[in-house]
């Protein structure tokens, strides 16, 4: 009696056995079709279908790595959307900001070389095209660092610099350019060295990016730059007395293409502080933006200040 009741028991085991692993198996190929299912509709183009599984279930793991996968390309696919919404834009600012001013800079120059002006007048159109032709250089100059940024080909040495005599050397190449345009500056430089991790070519584009930023927009009639040490860090501020810049621009300056309002200026391509940015990010710095409308702007840089350099420095004097 004993041993038909251990044989019945075994088969009910089983049976349940056989019946929880059919249950199991029937759930495994409905979260498989589910899966397929999911990633077909993902491959259509909804990006977001999630696939749902609790934490128990066996192929809990493979669903959220799934997910993981989905999210991901998602966050490329925007990211490749929203970059060829950029080159639309910039496609359409180049019809006008490099077509535009070349047609009329070759004017100016057939004007001058079939001789329908002459004398003072000549000289007139030979400078206003000299003038255009410097613009066109910056603005393919600026083009060129934005695409090589988002193609990941701009390259950078960083390296320790002493920024103080860096600085002095970027800004000395500016001072004919304000007392050119009758802008007053003020530059305050320390005489004691500051060190800072930088890649020099990368510091000197952001640093007339702003200057650049600053003359074409801010319809300043000061500017004033500063160098300075702030606790670890090396601080450079660069602010304008300019028509400045309203509260909601304030938060998308560094957007790429970004323009502000046109009280501002409508000239430029919305690309120097974007590349600023960047290159600022890439050498672990900050740049922010302070303004109140109708007084002027600053922006200031900060970039880690390198203490070791500074002790090696104490002890080598």
């Amino acid at each position: 009696m004993y041993q038909e009741f251990i044989l019945i028991l075994a088969i009910i085991i089983a049976t349940v056995s056989l019946l929880g692993s059919f249950l199991m198996i029937r759930r495994v190929k409905t979260q498989i079709s589910e899966m397929s299912e999911a990633l077909a509709d993902v491959n259509a183009g909804n990006g977001n279908r999630r696939i749902l599984s609790s934490a128990h279930e066996l192929t809990a793991p493979l669903a959220y790595e799934m997910n993981n996968i989905i999210l991901s390309y998602e966050s490329r696919l925007s990211a490749y959307r929203r970059m060829e919404e950029t080159n639309k834009q910039l496609m359409t600012s180049l019809s006008h900001d490099v077509r535009t001013p070349l047609t009329t800079l070759i004017g100016y120059l057939d004007a001058t070389q079939k001789g329908i002006v002459s004398g003072k007048e000549r000289e007139q159109y030979l400078e206003i095209a000299r003038r255009k032709s410097h613009d066109l250089k910056e603005y393919i100059d600026i083009l060129f660092d934005w695409f090589k940024l988002n193609s990941n080909e701009y390259v950078m040495s960083i390296q320790t610099v002493e920024t103080t005599e860096l600085t002095r050397n970027i800004l000395i190449d500016w001072i004919p350019i304000f007392e050119n345009q009758q802008i007053d500056y003020c530059i305050d430089i320390p005489d004691c060295p500051l060190w800072a991790q930088l890649d020099p070519d990368s510091y000197m584009r952001i640093i007339n990016n702003l200057i650049q930023n600053a003359l074409s927009h801010s319809h300043g009639s000061q500017i004033q730059i500063s160098l300075s040490r702030q606790e670890a860090f090396v601080q450079i501020r660069l602010s304008d007395n300019g028509v400045g810049i309203e509260k909601e621009d304030l938060k998308h300056i560094f957007e790429r293409l970004y323009k502000c309002d046109e009280g501002r200026s409508h000239k430029g391509s919305g690309l120097g502080l974007s590349i600023a940015g960047q290159l600022t990010q890439k050498m672990n710095g900050t740049i922010r933006a302070e303004s109140t409308p109708g007084k002027g702007t600053s922006f200031i840089l900060l970039f880690p200040f390198d203490q070791s350099k500074e002790a090696s420095s104490k002890m080598q004097g």
